[in-house]
C-alpha cells in the first residue's frame, strides 16, 4: 500500500482517501455548541411544549425554538426513543401537536445563535468572506424538500438553504455549502454573530429564495415542507456542525465536560446542595454569594425555576423573589427576598429539604 505524507495536513492513501492530522485541542472546528444534543440542563430529557408566541424558548442547551404561534409542537431530547445515527447517543426531537395551516406572517424554527467571538475569523461582511459548510443528521416522518437559513444579528441578511429527506423515518446525512456573505453587518464580539436555523414552517413574509444571500429576515426557503402542517409529524436532528471550507469533515466530538462548560457560558442551573450563602443584611433578605464554575457571556440574569427555601438554623421559609446585588460574568451576589423574616440576623440561603428547588442563571444570546 502506498501513501503520501502531507506534513501536518495528514496522510493520503493509494485509494485517494485522506486521514487528516489530529485536531489540536485549541483549534475550534465546529462553531456549533451542543451539536450532538448531549446537554439538556433545563429539561433533563423531559418533553416540553414551548409557549410564548414570538419569544425564543430555549430547549436543549443552545437550541432555541421560536414561533409566531404558541403550543404547536413539543420538543424533547431523544423524542420517540428511536435509535440515533451510528456514533451518536442523543438527538433533538420535535413533534407537531396539530395540523396547522401556516399564515402569511407565521414562522416556526429551531435555531442556534453563535456568539460573534466564535465566528470572527469568517470575515463575513467583507470581500474576504469565508465559505462554510453545515452538516447534520436528520430524520422525519415526512419527505420532500426542507429548509433552513443563516441570518445576521439584525436579521437584515439571510441565506435560505434547502435539503431533501428522501425516506420517511430514516436517518439521513446532509451537507450544505454556503459562500460567505460579503455584505451586511456581522458581529464579532460577545453578541450574536450568526443565527443558524432549521425551518419547521413559515409564511410568505419569512420565506425567501433558496441558495442566495438576500436582504430580509427569512427562516426557510419558499415552498419547503411545513412540519407543523401535519398532526403528529416528527423531525429529529443531531450531529450539527458548521465549519470553514467547502467540504464537510467528520463531526468534531468533544469531551462531555468540555461541552457542558461551553453551554454553561450561556446558561447555568443550580439545585440542592450547592446553593448556600451566609449573610447578615436583614431579616427579610438573604444574600447569596456564588463563584461561577464557568465565566458567562455577560452578567447573568437569575430566576427561580422551582421553589427555593431559606433556613436560619431555627425556622424555614420561601424565597419569593431573587435579584442581583452585585454580579459579574464570573461571580454573583444575589438578593434572596423572603415574605417573612428570620428570627436571627442571618440566613443560610439554600434549597432546604426541598429536592425540586432550582435557580437558573442565564446570559443567553
Amino acid at each position: 500500500m502506498s501513501l503520501v505524507l502531507h506534513g501536518t495536513d495528514g496522510v493520503t492513501f493509494n485509494d485517494s482517501s485522506l486521514q487528516g492530522a489530529a485536531a489540536s485541542p485549541f483549534v475550534l472546528k465546529n462553531r456549533i455548541i451542543n451539536g450532538a444534543m448531549v446537554i439538556d440542563q433545563r429539561n433533563a430529557g423531559a418533553s416540553t411544549t414551548p409557549t410564548g408566541a414570538g419569544s425564543g424558548i430555549y430547549t436543549l442547551d443552545r437550541w432555541c425554538y421560536q414561533a409566531a404561534q404558541t403550543g404547536k409542537v413539543t420538543v424533547q431530547q431523544n423524542a420517540g426513543a428511536v435509535t440515533p445515527p451510528t456514533g451518536f447517543k442523543n438527538y433533538a426531537g420535535i413533534t407537531s401537536a396539530s395540523s396547522y395551516s401556516v399564515l402569511t406572517s407565521d414562522y416556526f424554527h429551531l435555531y442556534q445563535a453563535i456568539e460573534g467571538f466564535n465566528v470572527s475569523d469568517l470575515n463575513w461582511g467583507t470581500a474576504n468572506a469565508q465559505t462554510i459548510t453545515i452538516s447534520f443528521w436528520v430524520r422525519s416522518s415526512l419527505t420532500g424538500t426542507f429548509g433552513g437559513s443563516l441570518r445576521n444579528a439584525a436579521v437584515t441578511r439571510s441565506y435560505p438553504f434547502t435539503y431533501t429527506i428522501s425516506v420517511a423515518n430514516t436517518w439521513e446525512y446532509k451537507t450544505v455549502t454556503i459562500a460567505g456573505d460579503t455584505s451586511g453587518t456581522w458581529a464579532t464580539d460577545n453578541t450574536v454573530g450568526i443565527y443558524v436555523g432549521f425551518g419547521l414552517g413559515s409564511g410568505a413574509t419569512f420565506s425567501g429564495t433558496a441558495g442566495a444571500w438576500g436582504a430580509g429576515n427569512f427562516v426557510q426557503p419558499t415552498s419547503t415542507v411545513s412540519v407543523i402542517g401535519t398532526n403528529g409529524a416528527t423531525w429529529y436532528i443531531t450531529g450539527v456542525q458548521l465549519e470553514i471550507g467547502s467540504t464537510a469533515t467528520p463531526f468534531e466530538r468533544r469531551l462531555y465536560n468540555q461541552e457542558l462548560a461551553n453551554c454553561q457560558r450561556y446558561f447555568q442551573r443550580y439545585s440542592t446542595p450547592p446553593l448556600r450563602g451566609v449573610v447578615n443584611s436583614a431579616t427579610s433578605l438573604g444574600r447569596l454569594g456564588m463563584t461561577l464554575p464557568v465565566v458567562m457571556r455577560t452578567t447573568p440574569t437569575p430566576t427561580i425555576a422551582s421553589t427555593l427555601e431559606w433556613y436560619d438554623g431555627i425556622s424555614t421559609g420561601t424565597i419569593t423573589s431573587i435579584g442581583t446585588n452585585y454580579s459579574t460574568p464570573a461571580m454573583c451576589e444575589l438578593d434572596c427576598n423572603a415574605a417573612t423574616g428570620s428570627s436571627a440576623q442571618f440566613r443560610v440561603c439554600l434549597v432546604y429539604n426541598n429536592s425540586t428547588g432550582v435557580l437558573n442563571l442565564s446570559s443567553e444570546l
